[in-house]
């Protein structure tokens, strides 16, 4: 854009916020601000309640998660946290709803909502998308529940049989990507991502707090996103989103009281996947479509920690579906980290990674440039770090003196 462009734009915002539209445009933001917030602490609320709920719920029907050689916790922790975010998430979505359409005609609704009236139609439209998006959210979720309840004796080929049926019924309910020349290749990418991003989100679960703040961070680039550029509706569902995570997250911090299990952390993964998709990134000002990339930067951390396991198992020529801990948080405790620590820092990595990808809209070219190169070079400088750090053990061990074995003892 020139700077004759930019001038005339702060001009026109300018006149936005001035006189009787202004006034106007300044009443709709303000109910925004408590539709939103509203629906924050509601889900905030029923969340953090709901945790403790299922908490007793799984303790009593022993649905627990037991130590083992591939996992890091060393006492046994209930399970089913992942219902406590389901739960949320879809009641209060479909609490708001139903009473849009049960009160929508109410002279009070009218008199305190009324600036929503004009948005109706395209909450409307919108309303099957979202409905196929809460049935392959509930078919994920339903997945992991058996998978949770099963253990380790549930195949993972029948996981991800689930998770493309899921994927492919937002294909049959219109929910794809749509900057692809054709059809086909909207469809394929739609069902990558989105089993991709289950799939990120199920494998970097294997930390206290980990998956949910991971989550949560991304959520709230988001939400700041998608209000930036105006996509009311998904700034609602993120919103709800990200207050169900958030009524969670205390629970879940070290030392956990309670995992969010297989349940959660698919239907997570899945949620991010699709919202992202129904996101728009490149709007009418943008300079380029480099903003297509954003989910990708987001959503970097897991990312990261997926291809990385996958490379190192296929290296080390072992099943890339069986669990270790060569996952990042694993290999920054190894560095020397606490698992609190690791934590944090993947948290850091996660927001500035993801800050930068909020410029993107408006960046010009060069801008986008710089700000893609810093996330490469930030997961490039922890790859590097990773590796050198990895040799120096091993050559300490292979050059550590042996212990003097004592003659006059008794074999």
């Amino acid at each position: 854009m020139s700077g004759n462009g930019k001038k005339w734009a702060c001009i026109r915002r300018k006149e936005l916020f001035t006189g009787k539209i202004g006034l106007k445009i300044r009443k709709r933001i303000n109910m925004w601000y408590y539709l939103i917030g509203s629906a924050f602490i509601l889900s905030l609320s029923l969340s953090a309640v709901s945790v403790w709920a299922v908490m007793k719920l799984a303790k009593r029907w022993n649905i627990i998660d037991k130590p083992s050689d591939r996992k890091i916790h060393r006492q046994s922790k209930p399970l089913l946290g992942g219902v406590a975010i389901y739960f949320t998430f879809m009641v209060v979505i479909l609490a708001y709803l139903i009473g849009l359409h049960l009160f929508q005609h109410q002279e009070w609704f009218i008199r305190y909502w009324g600036t929503f009236m004009h948005l109706l139609p395209q909450v409307q439209t919108a309303l099957p998308k979202l409905f196929t998006i809460l049935v392959g959210a509930t078919i994920v979720f339903v997945l992991g529940i058996i998978d949770d309840i099963r253990g380790e004796n549930f195949p993972y080929q029948w996981k991800f049989l689930g998770q493309f049926i899921a994927a492919f019924t937002l294909i049959l309910g219109g929910v794809q990507t749509n900057f692809m020349p054709g059809n086909l290749l909207d469809y394929v990418i739609t069902v990558c991502w989105v089993v991709g991003i289950t799939n990120a989100f199920n494998l970097i679960d294997n930390m206290d707090g980990l998956a949910t703040g991971v989550a949560a961070i991304a959520t709230s680039l988001l939400v700041i996103l998608t209000y930036q550029q105006a996509q009311f509706f998904n700034t609602f569902i993120f919103t709800v989103f990200l207050g169900s995570l958030l009524g969670f997250l205390p629970y879940n911090l070290y030392p956990s009281k309670i995992f969010m299990g297989d349940a959660g952390s698919m239907f997570i993964g899945f949620v991010l996947g699709v919202l992202t998709v129904t996101t728009s990134y490149v709007t009418s000002g943008s300079p380029t479509f480099v903003p297509v990339v954003m989910p990708l930067i987001i959503l970097g951390v897991p990312i990261f920690d997926t291809l990385s396991v996958i490379i190192i198992r296929l290296r080390e020529k072992r099943p890339i579906f069986v669990g270790d801990q060569n996952h990042f948080s694993h290999r920054l405790v190894k560095l020397g980290m606490r698992q609190s620590e690791a934590v944090v820092f993947i948290y850091i990595v996660s927001l500035c990674v993801g800050l930068g990808a909020l410029m993107l809209p408006t960046a010009e070219i060069w801008e986008c440039i710089l700000i893609l190169a810093q996330a490469v070079l930030v997961f490039g400088l922890i790859t590097f770090l990773m590796h050198i750090s990895k040799s120096r053990r091993l050559q300490q061990h292979m050059f550590k003196k042996p212990e003097k074995v004592d003659e006059n003892s008794s074999s």
